[in-house]
């Protein structure tokens, strides 16, 4: 299978953001759209829901709005407040090395994925991060040396809340510490269970369990896949290997500590690694995230991409990923 990825660089929304978004804007409609209009809230309600609970993005929400052309429907959909349901795979964990380390696979249906590398420095922040619905992100680092990514949490309930992407742009904009990470992702209400990951340069983390029925729980969980304390989706479960691939993650942290370079290699084979693209949960990408060094690596077999948020080049990639029935 042949993506195309690219690494676009734009201090603050303007033209190329823009463009990407009526690019994408079909497809996004499609799905922000699938169960109909009346299921969505309304511009109103979408915006005071950001006012209440994550008041710093307003002028830069208000600032996408704008330049995409301001239509009722995009702004709704830019709002991530009360999206339709989506689910994904995903391993991550923190290398048990000195070095704070952070290695992720994002299983998804590559159909339905940005494959966008975004740089922003939205209101003096600098962040890095793989995109989602345009300014939504599923892992990046910031200029603090923050360093964040999620997991589906393995659950079926949907509720009042945001989609998990705007969360962690949220984070990645306000937090520069993994203990204030943590505070805030407690207190956002998301839409879906989720399990995310916060690294700092200091080396601390936690792993937050986000759902939209009960309280948030705070963890040092070094390593998350897509169930939370058990198991509750159990044909989930069983589809996407969450407990094989956790237990074949703790056993790597906690009977030896491999080189970096192995660890990092470990994700790019099975049972990590997944060809199950045409069940839309394959792996698109592996991301590799030192927030000391503020740069990230994606990697894919018999490729890679290093960026750096000090040196940050735009430029874009053809990958070659194996299929199911070839693994070629």
């Amino acid at each position: 299978m042949q993506l195309e990825w690219r690494a676009i660089d734009e201090p603050e929304p303007g033209p190329k953001l823009a463009a990407l978004f009526h690019a994408y804007w079909p497809a996004y409609r499609r799905w922000w759209l699938r169960e109909g209009e009346g299921p969505r809230p309304t511009y109103g309600a979408s915006r005071a829901a950001l006012k209440t609970h994550m008041p710093e993005l307003l002028a830069t929400y208000d600032a996408l709005c704008e330049v995409v052309g301001g239509s009722d429907h995009a702004a709704r959909f830019l709002s991530f407040w009360r999206p339709p349901p989506y689910l994904s795979g995903c391993s991550q964990a923190i290398w048990p090395g000195r070095e704070p380390v952070m290695v992720r696979n994002y299983d998804y249906n590559p159909s339905a994925f940005d494959r966008l590398i975004l740089r922003s420095a939205w209101q003096g922040r600098g962040v890095m991060g793989l995109s989602d619905g345009l300014w939504g992100l599923v892992d990046g680092v910031n200029d603090a040396g923050l360093a964040v990514s999620l997991t589906f949490g393995g659950r079926r309930v949907v509720g009042e809340g945001f989609g998990v992407p705007l969360i962690l742009r949220y984070v990645l904009q306000t937090c520069k510490t993994a203990e204030a990470a943590a505070e805030t992702l407690a207190r956002i209400p998301t839409h879906m269970s989720y399990n995310v990951t916060v690294l700092d340069a200091r080396r601390r983390y936690h792993t937050v369990l986000m759902s939209p029925d009960r309280p948030a729980v705070v963890t040092h969980a070094a390593v998350a896949t897509n169930h939370q304390k058990s198991v509750e989706w159990t044909s989930h479960a069983r589809f996407t290997a969450t407990v094989e691939r956790e237990r074949f993650l703790l056993q790597r942290l906690t009977l030896h500590v491999d080189p970096v370079e192995k660890f990092i290699s470990a994700f790019l084979r099975p049972p990590l690694y997944s060809t199950a693209f045409a069940q839309g949960f394959g792996t698109l990408y592996t991301a590799v995230y030192r927030p000391r060094r503020r740069e990230m690596e994606l990697r894919w077999p018999g490729g890679s991409w290093a960026l750096s948020l000090k040196d940050f080049q735009e430029g874009a990639r053809v990958i070659y990923t194996p299929d199911s029935a070839t693994g070629t």
